[in-house]
C-alpha cells in the first residue's frame, strides 16, 4: 500500500555518509519535530536525477528554507558511499541531506518502489517529492514512469 497524505512516515533505518564513514539514521528521529522536503529518485548519477532533480533542490534550497523547511533530503535506493560521492559531485554542500536506502527496505515501507530491471538497476524508488511535517505527510507528488513534472523543487515550492 502506498503512503498517502495524512499518513505517518514509517519507522525504519536510512544511511548517510559522514566524515568517519556510513552512519545510520532512524527515520522517526529524522522527521520528528521538523518540516522536511523529501524527494526520491531512481538512482544517483542517472541522467534526469543528475541534470534536473537533485540540482533543482540544491538551487532552491534557500527558498525552501525561507518557507519554513528545516531539512531537504534526497532519498535513493543506493548505498551511502554512492550517495556521498554523488552529493560531492553535485556540490550539495550541506544544502541537501543525501539519504541511502541500499536495500530498498524503507522505500518498500512507503509503497513507492519500481522495477527498473530493464535498465539493469533492479528494485528502485519511484520519482517523487513530499512535504513531511513532524513525521506526517502533508503533500505527496509521485511521477508517472519516465516523467519529471510534479516532483521538482519548483513544484514543491508552489505547495508551501
Amino acid at each position: 500500500m502506498t503512503i498517502k497524505v495524512g499518513d505517518k512516515m514509517p519507522d525504519g533505518t536510512l544511511m548517510t555518509m559522514t566524515e568517519s564513514g556510513p552512519q545510520q539514521i532512524a527515520a522517526a528521529e529524522y522527521f520528528k519535530g521538523k518540516k522536511v522536503a523529501l524527494f526520491a529518485l531512481p538512482g544517483a548519477f542517472t541522467p534526469t536525477c543528475s541534470a534536473k532533480h537533485l540540482p533543482g533542490f540544491v538551487q532552491h534550497a534557500a527558498e525552501l528554507k525561507g518557507k519554513g523547511v528545516d531539512k531537504i533530503a534526497c532519498l535513493s535506493v543506493n548505498d551511502a558511499f554512492v550517495m556521498g560521492a554523488w552529493g560531492k559531485a553535485q556540490s550539495v554542500d550541506g544544502k541537501v541531506d543525501m539519504l541511502a536506502d541500499g536495500t530498498a527496505d524503507y522505500t518498500r515501507k512507503l509503497g513507492l518502489t519500481m522495477d527498473a530491471s530493464k535498465f539493469g538497476m533492479g528494485e528502485r524508488s519511484q520519482r517523487y517529492s513530499m512535504l513531511v511535517v513532524d513525521g506526517v505527510v502533508k503533500a505527496l507528488n509521485v511521477e508517472q514512469p519516465g516523467a519529471f513534472e510534479v516532483s521538482s523543487a519548483e513544484a514543491l515550492l508552489r505547495q508551501l
